[in-house]
């Protein structure tokens, strides 16, 4: 702490992976004064973590975490944990609407993380009578019998669950904050996130590479609202590594997809009872207006980035096919039935 990260911003240096691994087991452990702790995530904070840190960071964490991963390979969304508050929570829909389209998709989160505590997948899912609070072999059953996965963090990662108390008294986020969000439960092979800043999506793409926990065949992270994994209207910035590919940034324009509007369209009073209501109307066809577009081009990305369709356009196609044939709603049925 004192000799590496904490001796100022311009003055704080880079921890050795061996370093960032051992500081991250001494926190699970239980092991540091909480003023010590922190004030290296605060230090942390300032200095910016570097990808080799954060893979050591996600390494010690995954090596604690139980996994489950079931016989299909969905696409991992591990939206910022800390939620939402103003804009509704298209992730669900979009995920009910992939899985009826053949695209299985898991959805991981924690209830109130700090430091927002705003609304989650978990809480549109509760909204919606599906069970979230489920053992992680459960929810890997959950995603072969519907086609959409809900793990949830206390029963698949205890120990990051178990910092609870001390982040909220920190008042600000911290790498935890990044690292919870690759845990990756179901073992996936792509993973779906978002970003403020494509400097950060590259970071955590190199944190992937530079990780000896996770293998993955492709990252797709995008500029989503709220910094959650939900696109955007209008000007969007895409992320997109591929193991074979390499790095790749494109932008795409939503408006020639469907979502002729603006962001404020997209807000609502309250996120988790509203968000739960427009998957219903939206997945049982009842709606053709922006929402029915919002949640079909999001639906489409998760398609389009585990390759079951070549291009966004044709994702696109079958996503609202799966809506207008009523694959989609029979996905929710079973989802509320399991």
């Amino acid at each position: 702490m004192t000799e590496v990260v904490g001796s100022g911003t311009k003055s704080a240096e880079d921890m050795t992976r061996e370093q960032a691994a051992e500081a991250m087991r001494r926190i699970f452990d239980g092991d540091p004064h909480p003023t010590t702790l922190g004030a290296f995530w605060l230090a942390n904070r300032w200095k910016h973590n570097t990808p080799e840190e954060l893979a050591a960071f996600t390494d010690e964490m995954c090596e604690r975490a139980e996994y489950a991963t079931p016989d299909a390979d969905p696409v991992d969304c591990g939206a910022n944990y800390d939620g939402k508050g103003r804009t509704a929570i298209l992730g669900v829909a979009a995920g009910v609407v992939a899985a009826g389209a053949g695209t299985p998709v898991v959805a991981h989160s924690g209830d109130r993380t700090p430091t927002q505590k705003q609304d989650v997948y978990k809480h549109v899912l509760d909204e919606l009578d599906v069970a979230t609070e489920l053992t992680p072999r459960d929810s890997a059953a959950m995603v072969d019998e519907t086609g959409v996965g809900f793990y949830y963090q206390p029963a698949f990662n205890p120990a990051v669950a178990d910092l609870f108390d001390a982040r909220d008294r920190m008042g600000v986020r911290t790498f935890v904050n990044t690292v919870e969000t690759l845990a990756n439960p179901a073992g996936a092979s792509v993973h779906l996130g978002s970003f403020y800043h494509l400097a950060f999506a590259k970071k955590v793409v190199e944190t992937f590479a530079e990780s000896t926990f996770h293998d993955l065949d492709r990252v797709v992270m995008f500029q989503g609202m709220e910094g959650y994994d939900d696109i955007r209207p209008g000007y969007t910035k895409v992320a997109d590594w591929s193991a074979t590919g390499g790095f790749d940034d494109y932008e795409i324009e939503t408006a020639a997809y469907g979502m002729d509007f603006a962001e404020e369209d997209l807000q609502v009073d309250d996120v988790a009872e509203d968000s739960a209501r427009l998957t219903r109307e939206v997945v049982a066809g009842d709606r053709t207006d922006h929402w029915y577009d919002a949640v079909a081009l999001n639906a489409a990305v998760r398609i389009y980035a585990r390759d079951d369709a070549d291009s966004l356009d044709s994702a696109l196609d079958a996503a609202r096919a799966a809506v207008d044939d009523g694959s989609a709603a029979a996905v929710l049925d079973d989802l509320r039935a399991f």
